[in-house]
């Protein structure tokens, strides 16, 4: 239950983010709206009243939570919105599956501003559970609740003026909604064109020339600090030189890391690196409600009464958060609940055998998926093979581990196979449905034995992520579209953390295991990936042969 607010007053150091000013005053709303923002020399409070903070783009199914339990957690960050892009649900429920979350976003007063997924399929290059067609986007872009055509993946689709993708671009802006982008390494003649086309933010910047670049030709800079990828580092200097060009996002947030923090983090560490709050909420508040025309309060007279009360710009530890005039946390606690939702699923996999993934020798070298820790971006390697009995065979001795992807929607599909270096795991394997963006199954390991056993247990609890290890078989099932769980979010994390934690006792070097594991599978981030289909060359844009002789 919500708690009512019993004052219609609050009182402290006031920061407007729109006059751009910093004063002593009084907050006075009723029935939910701000009515008179008033100066007053004389106020002794020091804490600071604020507007809640925004993530401008972010895949809530990438928690393994349900909205209500993403927003539990998140409102004691001081998050009240999200820009959400639901394409991950989609692309295995379809329509479905995005007003299954739609709805239970509803049911929590952190706000939910969700998209039209743009790219379900991402590519025609892996199978997916839906489609959605542009006569489906304009259907979807047509809704109230729908806020914006979500990022728009198939770049060499804009550039080469695909029919389809332009199609659904011009229903955005039809219906005058924006259209995010997703234009990794995208420079030069190419950017203008996918510029040109109307698409309008970019959070796959990672270098400061490259959001430079992006900036001055009229886009929006997402500047991302999430689980997998953190690019504050190299971005950061944009938010004093372009206050009005950019925005913060978190992107996919594994639920430990939202215990830790949220937008938040992102404010501390530009308050460390020197920047004027000022434009630090003009990044992570007034941009966002701009840019996406959100109905979100700002601290303007006539503004819905949304606010955060933190103690200093320090710590930035959020004391209060108010929505709507009704305080929804207090001290790292939420004051709501939030009811279960029913499962929703498409999985047809059905158990598979040894025989089913193996790779016989051939002439050449293979292949190899190169992984970095922190980075989407993988490259590729050509590697000599270990042969056993006729065999191509993982090597976790020169770190070259057996990779499988399995589609998901069949019940019996020939499974994608080749080898992947950068993980370290020295025993066992893990699998996971969380494949982005299609979610077919897909794992790696060190021997065929623990690869079969993990893919199984994904499979026997219709989707999850699994770790089999010597004497032990660990998972975590997630029975909403194989991608989200029904556990609070400290629960989720303990048992996520408790998986990857084994991983790594047997020798994996990564960060976030299955986080990099899920992005493997993504044939629009460069270099090499490997879908359902087969190994996918990202520079050409086509499949590649696992061997080559040359």
């Amino acid at each position: 239950m919500t708690t009512k607010i019993e004052q219609t007053t609050i009182t402290g150091r006031i920061i407007d983010p729109v006059a751009r000013h910093i004063f002593p005053g009084h907050i006075h709303f009723k029935n939910g709206i701000i009515n008179t923002v008033e100066k007053d020399s004389n106020v002794k409070e020091s804490h600071f009243i604020l507007p809640p903070l925004i993530d401008a783009h972010i895949h809530i199914e990438s928690s393994m939570l349900t909205p209500g339990e993403f927003a539990r957690k998140a409102v004691c960050h001081g998050t009240g919105a999200v820009v959400a892009d639901p394409h991950e649900i989609a692309n295995v429920l379809g329509v479905s599956g995005i007003d299954l979350i739609i709805q239970d976003g509803k049911t929590v007063p952190l706000t939910f501003y969700f998209g039209a997924p743009s790219c379900v399929p991402a590519t025609p290059f892996e199978s997916a559970g839906a489609t959605l067609n542009a006569q489906t986007i304009a259907t979807l872009l047509a809704r109230d609740d729908i806020y914006f055509l979500g990022e728009m993946m198939n770049f060499p689709g804009v550039i080469h003026n695909d029919p389809e993708v332009l199609a659904k671009i011009k229903q955005a802006h039809l219906h005058h909604k924006p259209v995010d982008g997703h234009a990794p390494a995208l420079t030069g003649l190419d950017l203008d064109q996918y510029i040109k086309a109307g698409i309008s933010t970019d959070h796959e910047a990672t270098t400061l020339d490259e959001a430079l670049e992006k900036i001055s030709k009229g886009m929006k800079i997402l500047i991302r600090n999430g689980s997998s990828t953190k690019d504050f580092a190299s971005l950061h200097p944009i938010i004093s030189t372009h206050p009005h060009e950019g925005m913060f996002c978190s992107d996919d947030l594994h639920p430990a890391d939202l215990l830790k923090g949220h937008i938040n983090l992102i404010v501390k560490k530009s308050l460390q690196e020197g920047h004027n709050i000022l434009d630090i909420l003009q990044y992570s508040c007034v941009n966002p409600v701009r840019h996406y025309n959100l109905e979100m309060g700002l601290l303007q007279e006539g503004d819905s009464a949304d606010f955060l009360v933190v103690d200093n710009l320090e710590n930035f530890t959020v004391l209060c958060h108010y929505a709507k005039g009704i305080k929804i946390a207090k001290h790292n606690q939420p004051l709501f609940t939030t009811s279960p939702v029913k499962p929703l699923n498409y999985f047809q996999a059905q158990a598979i055998q040894k025989e089913d993934i193996k790779i016989g020798k051939q002439q050449g070298k293979i292949q190899t998926i190169a992984v970095t820790d922190g980075e989407l971006f993988t490259t590729k390697t050509l590697r000599t093979p270990t042969i056993s009995n006729h065999n191509c065979i993982a090597d976790p001795r020169r770190d070259i581990l057996k990779i499988c992807v399995l589609n998901r929607y069949r019940k019996r599909a020939k499974p994608a196979l080749g080898f992947v270096s950068g993980f370290g795991l020295k025993q066992g394997a893990m699998a996971s449905s969380i494949a982005h963006d299609s979610h077919n199954i897909i794992a790696v390991g060190c021997n065929d034995e623990d690869m079969v056993e993990a893919i199984n247990e994904v499979i026997r609890y219709q989707g999850g992520i699994a770790y089999k290890g010597q004497n032990e078989l660990l998972s975590l099932p997630l029975p909403i579209a194989g991608l989200i769980g029904q556990r609070s979010c400290r629960n989720t994390a303990r048992t996520h953390e408790h998986i990857e934690n084994k991983t790594k006792e047997n020798g994996c070097l990564l960060t976030a295991p299955f986080m990099t594991l899920s992005f493997l599978a993504l044939p629009v981030i460069p270099q090499l990936k490997i879908t359902d289909q087969g190994l996918f060359d990202v520079d050409t844009f086509s499949f590649t042969p696992l061997f080559r002789t040359t």
